[in-house]
């Protein structure tokens, strides 16, 4: 189906204004007008026309050219990131009908697909001459399940639809701890290209005090990450090398504890977490650095047209922002006969305000009373020992299942045992004791050095 030119990523990037904007990454960078003018599919454009493609590109700032071209040239564009497993990607090239995967050799193993490559070139060659421009369909995989991730398809004016209604600020500098092929990691992509600033990529590998030195000498503006990106941020002495104006979360719950650190670390800054997922979109955004959002909130949003509802607890969102489906798995479906989506998060009332409890399918059966390991968490990373904590259920023959904890300190030291970490584990136990209800608190605490962190910059759960 043929569409305006002025609909695609190219017009809209392009109308963003000229300037010096550029995207930066850590092994090479390009002017944005560069990127207009020029092809790094140039090889290949022709055979792209029209087709289903699988962008497997390792270097991020590659990728992003790639999508400013690719929309209104493929029929559908799956963002492939380069965690997925191999024994995965001939099922997700099934599912999308892909014909012809782009690559630069460096990003998802792409080896087991049975369709033509098309290798990525740098610097962009010129882009020859223009198609008529068609609709594109995006996918997204979804983040946090086992087996192969499901396919959430996207129109380009879903995706720009939350950053289009924010407006942006004058001559930003982005930053993203994010993955550009995931959807939190894209809208901070799409700020960048449609703002009339640059945009700060990381790499693949890119250590997290080398990315945050490399933020600091372009002089980032507004920075974005999930609360585990955070709090390894402020776990970095090179964290000092930042003073962003802006500094924003999503991904997962931002308690109040990570809201008060990064408050703490930069007292200027603007301070705000969004809700958003690879299926609802972004739902709202939140900037008065309290955990949770006003029970305000729920109900329908003139303006953006974003309705909230909760049913048994649980949020559930109709969107012009969400995804229009999952691709390959007609049986599956993304929302309800009544248009919402079911997001599985659980919230609890506190006051005027709504406050996130965790997931549907991570709740911990403790003798048949339900414990939301995330619920937990947030008491534990309140105490000033404590840097992070990860909750999770062990098997019990008497309770079914227990809470037990692991607890990165916050002095380094205390990982020794000895009278210092048993007095520290007391504390930790009386602190949730006083905040929570006995079947909730620990069993266990144990000390460890490091909370495992997904791909995606999120808390890595067993069985997750």
């Amino acid at each position: 189906m043929r569409r305006p030119e002025a609909d695609t990523l190219r017009a809209l990037v392009a109308a963003a204004g000229p300037g010096d904007r550029r995207i930066l990454g850590p092994d090479r960078s390009a002017r944005v007008a560069d990127l207009l003018a020029g092809s790094v599919l140039a090889g290949g454009r022709a055979a792209l026309a029209g087709r289903n493609v699988l962008l497997a590109t390792g270097d991020l700032v590659v990728a992003a050219a790639a999508l400013v071209e690719l929309d209104g040239l493929a029929a559908r564009i799956v963002l492939c990131p380069p965690d997925v497993p191999a024994d995965q990607m001939p099922t997700i090239a099934a599912r999308a009908g892909i014909d012809a995967v782009v690559t630069d050799g460096t990003g998802s193993p792409v080896d087991g697909i049975a369709a033509p490559r098309i290798e990525a070139t740098w610097p962009p060659r010129p882009a020859g001459p223009a198609t008529d421009p068609i609709a594109t369909e995006w996918i997204l995989l979804t983040s946090g399940t086992t087996g192969v991730p499901k396919l959430a398809g996207y129109t380009l004016a879903a995706l720009v639809a939350p950053v289009l209604a924010r407006p942006s600020p004058p001559s930003p500098v982005w930053g993203t701890f994010y993955d550009i092929r995931r959807y939190g990691g894209l809208q901070m992509c799409l700020r960048g290209l449609l703002s009339s600033g640059s945009l700060v990529l990381t790499g693949p590998g890119e250590a997290m005090p080398d990315f945050l030195e490399r933020l600091g000498r372009e002089r980032v503006t507004h920075l974005a990450g999930t609360p585990s990106h955070w709090r390894r941020a402020l776990m970095t002495p090179s964290l000092s090398a930042v003073s962003p104006a802006y500094v924003r979360l999503s991904g997962e719950i931002a308690d109040q504890a990570i809201l008060d650190a990064l408050r703490t670390a930069f007292p200027r800054a603007g301070l705000g977490h969004a809700y958003a997922s690879t299926e609802a979109g972004v739902v709202f955004e939140v900037d008065d650095g309290r955990e949770g959002f006003p029970a305000s909130f729920v109900g329908l949003n003139a303006a953006t047209g974003v309705e909230v509802a909760v049913v048994d607890g649980s949020i559930r969102i109709r969107s012009p922002r969400i995804a229009s489906g999952y691709v390959g798995t007609p049986e599956v479906a993304l929302a309800g006969p009544d248009g919402f989506v079911d997001t599985g998060d659980i919230v609890e009332a506190r006051g005027d305000r709504l406050v996130f409890a965790g997931r549907r399918g991570g709740i911990i059966n403790v003798g048949g009373r339900k414990v939301h390991p995330e619920e937990v968490e947030a008491v534990l990373n309140r105490h000033d020992g404590v840097r992070v904590a990860r909750v999770e259920g062990r098997r019990n023959p008497i309770a079914g299942a227990i809470v037990v904890a692991a607890v990165v300190p916050r002095d380094p030291g205390l990982l020794a045992a000895g009278e210092a970490q048993a007095a520290l584990k007391g504390a930790i136990a009386q602190h949730c004791r006083d905040a929570l209800p006995p079947y909730k608190v620990p069993a266990m605490i144990q000390f460890v050095p490091d909370i495992p962190m997904s791909p995606a910059g999120k808390v890595l759960r067993p069985h997750a």
